[in-house]
């Protein structure tokens, strides 16, 4: 790791002059400078180092520059930069067969997308075909992408000035600690939410529901895991009226909740399975539908509309290929899920039982929230002032957090230590003892 402070400087400048991000009002933006990274930490051209507990946009799952990702991408580079869709490759097919082998039974047949919005692009498309009907019903603590349906099926306000695709129904999900449903037990919440949802499936006309879409454990929305039933009763409320049920494990998979799908932690069977982000840490764009094979069969004879010119990408498969093969060989997943239990879990306790300002924490495996609040009694989240205030004081003692409104988000890479855990909340006790 080479040292050249001019070479921040540049960036910011290039950056300021000539890149428009997303999400974002321009005019006062200062982004981080990252130069480069390995494992679960990155740097600037400065040399400042940071640990990464934000895994970026929660893909980094096998943490930075993962020796045999970055040789499989390589190799893939000297043989074949690119080809159409519409051939056979090799390093396609295995990352299908890979990606397939990981689904339950059933599932043989993955269509590739350039990412997880596409992804549920695809997905909608698939189910409102199969159906003949239009309806889509999501979450309103959701979100599924920034693409025409997948933005419209994302439930927060990214959604409301980008509402131009038709069909889509919202609804509320379990959310014990904010209850829509006056419940005081996780059993309360989820048969109540799962009334409600039937509800409006009745209210909308069942005939005219292709699909529900829910990530099997909202993300960006706030770490949220179901209560007991939920995901088993959305699954029998869809056989009961013949809907598709898509689980967006864009966020969720690949290691993420110490599972390769988080919807393995629960009695639950999708038909169709989105995925991205983990699959190969985002080191090259990829995602894609996992398909149950009774929606595939429905396209033997049928010509599927949809594709993109970068479908089953032949550096992006090479790179899940590779990601796949080092998490399995490596005991990733594995790693992912004691971590939560004996690291992360118990730590999330302490701090909680420290800090008055944690109104609650929850999660699993590496995906976990702190939600912060100025009264435990009345739960008001903690003003986004203080929340900026929190992110550059763990920023100024090197840590790479998640702040997402009044949360933190503990989502480091799979690959992350008991060590690196333990440095992680020796700043997020400072902080937090700081700010109150």
């Amino acid at each position: 790791m080479s040292s050249d402070p001019t070479l921040d400087t540049l960036t910011s400048e290039l950056d300021r002059a000539h890149v428009f991000h997303s999400w974002s009002a321009q005019g006062s933006l200062a982004p981080l400078v990252i130069a480069g990274g390995a494992g679960t930490r990155v740097w600037d051209h400065s040399g400042r180092t940071y640990l990464d507990f934000s895994s970026q946009l929660v893909n980094v799952n096998i943490g930075h520059q993962h020796p045999a990702v970055v040789a499989g991408i390589v190799a893939q580079a000297e043989l074949l930069t690119t080809i159409a869709p519409s051939t056979a490759n090799f390093t396609r097919g295995q990352a299908a067969e890979r990606i397939a082998g990981l689904a339950p039974d059933g599932f043989e047949k993955v269509f590739f997308t350039n990412g997880g919005a596409d992804a549920n692009e695809n997905a909608i498309r698939m189910a409102r075909l199969v159906t003949g009907r239009d309806k889509v019903i999501s979450r309103y603590r959701s979100y599924h992408g920034n693409t025409g349906a997948a933005i419209v099926a994302t439930g927060d306000w990214r959604r409301i000035p980008n509402e131009f695709a038709r069909g889509h129904v919202h609804v509320f999900g379990p959310y014990l600690y904010r209850s829509e449903f006056w419940a005081t037990t996780p059993e309360e919440e989820s048969a109540r939410a799962l009334h409600h949802l039937e509800r409006v499936i009745q209210a909308e006309g069942p005939s005219t529901v292709a699909a529900i879409l829910l990530e099997s454990i909202p993300g960006t929305a706030g770490v949220m895991v179901p209560p007991p039933g939920y995901l088993a009763g959305v699954r029998e409320i869809c056989d009961r009226y013949d809907i598709v049920l898509i689980l967006d494990e864009v966020m969720a998979g690949f290691g993420r909740t110490g599972r390769w799908f988080a919807f393995e932690d629960f009695d639950v069977r999708p038909d169709l399975i989105t995925f991205a982000k983990g699959v190969n840490s985002g080191y090259v764009p990829l995602g894609g539908v996992i398909i149950s094979d009774a929606i595939a069969s429905q396209f033997d004879e049928r010509v599927f509309p949809g594709g993109l010119t970068y479908s089953g990408h032949p550096l992006a498969t090479a790179a899940a290929v590779a990601t796949i093969d080092a998490m399995k060989a490596e005991g990733i997943v594995e790693n992912a899920r004691r971590i939560g239990e004996d690291s992360i879990a118990p730590r999330l306790a302490e701090l909680a039982e420290k800090h008055a300002a944690i109104g609650e924490v929850r999660g699993t495996g590496v995906f976990w929230a702190m939600e912060l609040v100025a009264d435990r009694a009345t739960r008001e989240p903690l003003p986004a002032a203080t929340m900026g205030a929190i992110k550059k004081e763990l920023l100024a003692r090197g840590l790479l957090p998640f702040v997402q409104d009044n949360r933190i988000h503990v989502v480091p890479p799979c690959i992350v230590t008991d060590d690196e855990v333990a440095e992680a909340f020796a700043a997020y006790d400072e902080v937090l003892t700081l700010v109150s």
